[in-house]
């Protein structure tokens, strides 16, 4: 697939269809793997996987029968990604030739598809350039997130990345500067949130995680008047995102 080219969602069930399709060049989102076998063939195809940096996950006979439709799955099942993935060096360039500063939504730990949908929506009106997701403990683009999005998945690309802190510190090197949303954080109408810069957003739950948010330069939280204390992620995402482009209006 190219970037931005829509595919339903599948599952390859077996061994020879899993290996085609990564021999084939299938955007594979992650792999099921019987954890118990060890034999040649899943090994072949493990190995195929970890060359394409694929979340390969280990699991029961149970969860590959639970995911299974066909209940022929050989101890592997590979699901297809619904959108190709972008490479981070293609957002800097459309940056570029738009002769914008980049602007980049990185999401650490979003799992709800729903979340990731609107946060791409919310990206594009933004004029955000791009979307990073980690690889593990995330969704990916899956047919409810291109669904959520309202077709903005088609305009706005998204990276997906093994390491979010080593790409961040890539990043850093070309002048990038990082804020990460931060209930204890300084509240955001007192950050510079002008230039070249990437929002980090976590979970609902949880936050942004230790490693990922010491490596932000900032930390910026959203004044609340209310009885709770946070908000939805993607709703977080779209109220810092319009502070950034506020701020970039202003001479």
């Amino acid at each position: 697939m190219k970037e931005g080219e829509y595919m339903a969602t599948e599952n390859i069930e077996g061994r020879n269809a899993v290996l085609e399709a990564f021999r084939s060049g299938k955007t594979i989102d992650r792999l099921y793997v019987l954890g118990s076998c060890k034999d040649g063939p899943i090994q072949t195809i493990v190995r195929e996987a970890k060359k394409r940096d694929t979340l390969i996950q280990f699991v029961s006979k149970e969860r590959l029968d639970q995911i299974s439709e066909t209940r022929k799955h050989q101890g592997v099942i590979a699901v297809t990604a619904a959108y190709a993935y972008a490479e981070i060096e293609d957002m800097l360039k459309a940056a570029a030739e738009k002769n914008e500063e980049p602007f980049l939504i990185f999401l650490d730990g979003i799992e709800d598809p729903h979340n990731l949908g609107a946060i791409i929506r919310t990206a594009n009106l933004a004029g955000a350039h791009g979307v990073v997701i980690p690889k593990r403990r995330a969704v990916g683009l899956t047919g409810t997130v291109a669904k959520t999005s309202a077709g903005a998945i088609n305009y706005t690309p998204v990276a997906k990345v093994t390491n979010l802190t080593q790409t961040m510190n890539q990043l850093k090197k070309t002048g990038m500067w990082f804020v990460c949303a931060d209930m204890d954080g300084e509240e955001m109408y007192c950050l510079n949130l002008k230039g070249s810069i990437g929002l980090v957003i976590g979970s609902e739950g949880e936050g942004v995680s230790k490693l990922v948010k010491e490596n932000c330069d900032m930390t910026a939280a959203i004044p609340v008047k209310g009885e709770i204390d946070s908000l939805n992620a993607s709703v977080a995402t779209g109220v810092l995102a319009y502070e950034i482009v506020r701020q970039r209006r202003t001479v």
